[in-house]
């Protein structure tokens, strides 16, 4: 294979949008890459036991020293039903339903400390759902009761939670403050009145505003907004106007999905009508023009689907290469195992993965047994952790360094990725990545392509041809 000589990095590069029309080469369904296998390869031969002895591993192992936790906690419960969702949800208006779920949480959490040991450190809290703010203030005070009792906080940590927009004023977010959350995410999806009412989710732009400056005011140490496009009824146009009212709302850090149509396997799409769907080549341009958009209102762009402000950590952890990726995306805190918590949630421990019960009557009779609630996982191999090595490597620094994944996993890796490399050539001539006898680096360019480059070195990926079931790469 001819190589090219790649020359030395001085400084950042400039960073030059991709048009719509380069953008359409690239959809195409691919991985997400929050964990490498993906979570579609998890098996039942895996459950409660082999989790167990991870968790039992992970405490003789480490000691005294242990590397900080990330802890995920799942809230699966919304008062109202978004027509795009696809996220593991139960719609209720009964707020006591909280109270038995918080009642398992602690059950849970006391079987998993059991295990672990109480007062391992915690240097990251993420609640997501379904709608973590459906819990009032007492219930949200309660479970961060029983998480400090079991965890020991690291006090610089990120502690974060997903907000509807709808369910919280100001009183409620100093509530939040008071209970150790800075950072904050906040359901936007788009500002189109028109577009809202035709996924059932209206809330006012100004609601927005209001809540963002209220959290300033208190103190929260980041922002995010999350913005789907190709939701129905949206247009080029009337997303641009989204756009300039989030570059004026100017939140820290910005998630830009792309909306997957995927009727049969998420019922709540079915309310939504394939015709009111942009076509294909417009939400291509409402991709290009976001990311134009967005660099040009100052964003970083972090990669796939992130931007944050120059000084927010994550573009700072991006600029030093010291960027990671986990099951709740791009994050600035050190890579390590995840402790998941709740119905459907999916934990990292060593070289394991493992997920909870889905539906709530197995989630709770498991534990009605005295059973930590995991149904499925996996134990990755020797060649699992190697690729996943190099896929978050390209995922995160858009750098594989040859030599150093090689000392790393003992193998000589330009011999043993002979293939991936073979097939790296086209994209190196389409101007996404650069190949050296040293390394493979990904392209200013590359980066907004990111998930082809490591589709690329997916074995699993390259002997299935079911990829419908992701989401599209644009």
């Amino acid at each position: 294979m001819s190589l090219t000589v790649l020359p030395h990095r001085s400084g950042p590069r400039e960073v030059i949008a991709p048009s719509a029309a380069v953008l359409s080469r690239f959809e195409v369904p691919g991985p997400r890459y929050t964990s490498y296998p993906t979570a579609d390869r998890f098996v039942e031969a895996f459950g409660a036991d082999a989790y167990g002895e991870a968790l039992r591993e992970r405490a003789a192992a480490v000691g005294a020293r242990q590397a900080p936790l990330s802890v995920y906690v799942h809230v699966p419960f919304c008062e109202s039903l978004c027509y795009y969702c696809a996220c593991n949800k139960i719609i209720t208006r009964h707020r006591e339903r909280a109270v038995e779920y918080l009642d398992h949480l602690e059950r849970e959490l006391a079987l998993q400390s059991a295990q672990l040991g109480y007062g391992a450190p915690v240097s990251q809290l993420h609640l997501g759902g379904g709608t973590p703010t459906f819990l009032d203030d007492a219930g949200l005070a309660r479970l961060m009761a029983a998480l400090r009792g079991a965890f020991s906080f690291a006090p610089d940590g990120e502690y974060a939670i997903e907000v509807d927009p709808r369910t919280v004023d100001a009183a409620r977010l100093a509530h939040l403050a008071a209970l150790g959350f800075n950072r904050l995410s906040f359901g936007v999806q788009d500002f189109d009145p028109a577009v809202q009412k035709a996924v059932h989710r209206l809330q006012p732009a100004q609601q927005v505003f209001d809540l963002v400056g209220h959290a300033r005011a208190l103190g929260f140490a980041s922002i995010n907004t999350d913005l789907i496009y190709g939701l129905p009824l949206q247009t080029v146009a009337s997303f641009d106007r989204t756009l300039a009212q989030v570059c004026e709302l100017r939140p820290d850090r910005i998630a830009l999905y792309a909306y997957a149509h995927l009727p049969e396997r998420f019922k709540p799409q079915r309310r939504i009508a394939t015709n009111d769907l942009p076509e294909g080549i417009a939400k291509v341009e409402m991709l290009a023009r976001s990311i134009a958009a967005l660099t040009a209102a100052g964003y970083v762009y972090i990669g796939m689907d992130h931007f944050a402000l120059p000084d927010d950590p994550l573009a700072v952890a991006k600029r030093q290469g010291r960027l990671h990726r986990s099951f709740q995306g791009y994050s600035p805190q050190p890579d390590g195992d995840i402790l998941a918590l709740g119905v459907s949630a999916i934990g990292r421990i060593g070289a394991t993965y493992s997920q909870n019960a889905k539906t709530l009557a197995e989630y709770y009779d498991l534990l009605g047994q005295g059973r930590l609630p995991v149904v499925r996982g996996l134990a990755l191999s020797r060649e699992d952790v190697l690729r996943r090595a190099t896929i978050m490597a390209l995922m995160c620094q858009g750098r594989l360094d040859f030599e150093a994944i090689g000392l790393a996993h003992l193998t000589d890796a330009r011999r043993h990725f002979a293939a991936e490399l073979a097939a790296l050539e086209p994209l190196q001539a389409q101007g996404l990545v650069q190949l050296t006898d040293q390394a493979i680096e990904v392209t200013p360019t590359g980066w907004f392509f990111v998930r082809a480059i490591a589709m690329v070195f997916d074995r699993y990926l390259q002997a299935d041809r079911n990829r419908t079931r992701f989401s599209r790469i644009v």
